[in-house]
């Protein structure tokens, strides 16, 4: 259920890498943010368990560009604080990611209150708008990858997405998680009609 109009916020990046799913090796972004990431960046700024984020359009305001870098990953995961130490050189691979740099998007969002929740919408929209106005986030967003740092502020109003339409394909839209736990990525086919990006209400289910 949507509680007025959607909440806005203005995020930019000096790079951002949005990874294909299907790219096992390498790192190869998406030509602009997914659903998913820019979830990622309203948690950052503003999460409680009493309501879920559904992204409703994504606005790119700058041109589409990619740059090709060289990055160290580990191939492991970091084991649990009561396993063996962990020695990252030991298991460090340099790996070529081709990424976006100099964006910049203006994510359009509802609040979808949960059946605990114990407010109604407007206050946390209220709560939102104001940590965006004052700089305050639960922990640095980003975008995509946790090195490329995602700023944000209130947008100022004469924001304009780029001039360009193109079909997309099918890109990830969100990671959903059964009763195991287990995740789920699911995908839509995507259109950029003059800049601006429209998330179906399917990708999040009931």
């Amino acid at each position: 259920m949507r509680n007025g109009s959607p909440l806005c916020v203005k995020v930019w990046g000096e790079y951002a890498c949005f990874t294909r799913p299907e790219m096992k090796v390498e790192r190869v972004s998406y030509p602009v943010m997914t659903p998913s990431a820019a979830r990622g960046v309203l948690e950052a700024i503003f999460w409680k368990p009493e309501f879920k984020w559904r992204v409703r359009e994504i606005h790119v305001l700058k041109p589409i560009r990619h740059i090709s870098l060289m990055r160290n990953e580990v191939d492991k995961r970091v084991p649990s604080r009561d396993a063996k130490p962990f020695f990252a050189d030991e298991s460090r691979a340099q790996r070529h990611t081709l990424a976006l740099r100099d964006v910049a998007y203006l994510i359009y969002a509802d609040i979808v209150l949960k059946n605990h929740a114990d407010k109604n919408a407007a206050a946390y929209r209220d709560q939102f708008r104001r940590r965006v106005a004052r700089g305050k986030c639960h922990y640095q967003p980003y975008l995509g990858c946790r090195e490329f740092t995602a700023h944000f502020t209130e947008p100022s109003g004469d924001e304009q997405p780029i001039p360009l339409s193109d079909d997309l394909g099918r890109i990830l839209g969100e990671i959903r998680f059964d009763s195991n736990g287990k995740a789920e990525p699911v995908f839509f086919h995507a259109y950029l009609r003059q800049g601006v990006l429209q998330v179906p209400d399917a990708i999040y289910g009931r």
